[in-house]
């Protein structure tokens, strides 16, 4: 089990970009969350086995067919895994 936070840059707000995250991390069995900062960016917070954590963070570089991703800087970071993947 493994914890990774992203933040994800580009055009990624008003896209649906949390919402198929959601989906997409659902799909693979992750919990965590995906919120929107002040800066127009989107962080991810993806918790799960390391593989499907990192099958997200490959997602996340393509999102929604609407998004224009420029950046992905993830990390890993101890954080108690959610139960469920929720947007804010």
């Amino acid at each position: 089990m493994v914890c990774r936070r992203c933040i994800v840059s580009g055009r990624v707000q008003g896209v649906f970009f949390r919402e198929t995250t959601r989906r997409e991390a659902e799909r693979l069995g992750v919990t965590g969350y995906a919120i929107n900062l002040r800066d127009g960016s989107v962080e991810v917070l993806a918790c799960g086995d390391i593989a499907a954590v990192e099958k997200l963070a490959e997602w996340l570089w393509a999102g929604p067919p609407a998004a224009r991703v420029s950046k992905v800087e993830c990390r890993d970071v101890a954080e108690t895994p959610p139960g469920r993947f929720t947007t804010g």
